[in-house]
């Protein structure tokens, strides 16, 4: 997220579990509010937290009842966590993160390195000695956060505006081309279990900005540079209104083999031509597979950095909009993710599995969905490729590490509704499997 300058430019209960907490969604709650619908495709509904505005009876009510994903606005940034050199400062972080996980959302974490919203004390420094601060800041940051955190924008907004497709000066470019790679993979190693993101703005559409980063991420998928998704912020107003091919190019980056996602939404506008355009970005991000959720920047208008052109989804009073109820009919008609297996039938189950992979090691994330009836435990079996080991897990009890390896719930979240699915994880070490089987107990 930068600055305004930019301007121009089911009768089912869905189970999501969420850092090992189980929470349910009613089909209810999933015709009602935004975070259950978009669970309900197996994706997320975010919002853009202000740790000072959760005092705010409206805005905390707002933010616990309609979105299961929060993304804080500015307390993980640079300038937040490290004031001093070595010396983080978390209090604003740590309160959006701990507010989240006692409401049963996740959180994004934004930002690990960018240009803007430096310390002073990171902004006078240069070469080596910049590059050696940001590898520290992003390892002490993600690891400060290690195991609470869905995705990390682990770099924003690299790659300069205009026709050139080229990266922006800054002070991080100049310590040298490679910064962005090194970034990534410091933050895989400081936290493994989360999806790690590039972040930008005018890449919403086909263009040479996003061509660029287009190149880059292929470029990283093919080295084995650990990146997980894209993030798309989506900006957008009169001027620089939804691209014609804004599904298209969302497609054509999940083609590469990462998630996408629609990070800072906002659409300026009001009425119903406001409320066409949040359709049309919801039903964009329902047509790809891996788009995996969707996130507006602010809750009210008043709440927005662009509050003149009451972009979001409640006015200033927290009344929903037209573009709301737009927003959340186009969830409503979204048919589950293609990559959801299939219904497997009274009493069984089917195991999915997602994996982020890297030189000599691996996350991988299982679905568990049940079929037509609930369950009340289950077991995922899979066979790890030769010399691959698990190291931990979650959301799951693990009976070895090696060769044929099976999961069995973790009590909490045993019991799976008709139709509904769970989480687990591990990470280890060597290729992870590409498939598993579920068993119904």
């Amino acid at each position: 997220m930068g600055k305004p300058a930019r301007i121009p430019l089911l009768t089912a209960v869905v189970a999501v579990a969420l850092g090992g907490v189980a929470v349910a969604a009613t089909a209810a709650d999933a015709a009602t509010t935004l975070g259950a619908s978009a669970a309900a495709t197996g994706r997320y509904y975010g919002t853009a937290v202000a740790a000072n505005k959760l005092s705010d009876s409206t805005y905390a009510g707002i933010l616990d009842r309609e979105f299961d994903m929060v993304t804080p606005e500015n307390e993980m940034k640079w300038d937040a966590t490290e004031p001093a050199q070595n010396s983080f400062s978390y209090g604003g972080a740590d309160q959006i993160v701990s507010h989240a996980r006692a409401h049963g959302q996740r959180v994004r974490g934004h930002a690990l390195a960018w240009h803007s919203q430096q310390p002073g004390w990171a902004q006078n420094l240069g070469g080596t000695a910049l590059r050696s601060a940001m590898v520290n800041h992003i390892t002490q940051v993600a690891t400060h956060y290690r195991g609470q955190i869905y995705a990390w924008d682990v770099v924003n907004e690299a790659f300069a505006d205009g026709g050139s497709g080229a990266r922006r000066d800054s002070n991080l470019q100049r310590t040298g081309n490679d910064w962005i790679e090194v970034a990534f993979r410091t933050a895989r190693a400081a936290d493994p279990a989360a999806k790690l993101c590039y972040n930008d703005y005018n890449t919403d559409g086909q263009n040479a900005k996003s061509n660029a980063v287009y190149a880059m991420v292929q470029d990283f998928k093919a080295r084995g540079v650990p990146i997980d998704c894209v993030g798309f912020q989506s900006h957008f107003n009169a001027a620089s209104p939804v691209p014609g091919d804004y599904q298209a190019n969302l497609q054509r980056f999940a083609a590469l083999g990462v998630d996408v996602q629609i990070t800072e939404l906002d659409i300026e506008g009001s009425g119903q031509a406001q409320a066409d355009n949040y359709a049309r970005v919801v039903r964009a991000c329902l047509a790809v597979t891996r788009c995996t959720g969707i996130s507006v920047w602010g809750i009210r208008d008043t709440d927005s950095w662009r509050a003149g052109g009451t972009p979001l989804l409640f006015d200033g009073n927290g009344t929903k909009k037209p573009a709301y109820t737009s927003t959340l009919n186009a969830l409503n008609g979204g048919a589950a993710t293609p990559s959801t297996p299939a219904d497997p039938g009274p009493g069984a189950c089917t195991a999915s599995v997602s994996l982020n992979s890297w030189p000599g090691g691996f996350v991988a994330t299982v679905r568990v969905t049940a079929g037509g009836a609930a369950l009340t435990g289950w077991t995922v079996t899979t066979t790890l490729p030769s010399g691959a080991a698990v190291t931990n897990a979650w959301n799951a009890r693990i009976s070895s590490t090696t060769g044929t390896v099976r999961f069995t719930d973790a009590g909490y979240n045993a019991s799976v509704p008709a139709g509904g699915s769970t989480e687990l994880g591990f990470q280890g070490t060597g290729s992870g499997p590409a498939s598993a089987t579920c068993a119904a107990s």
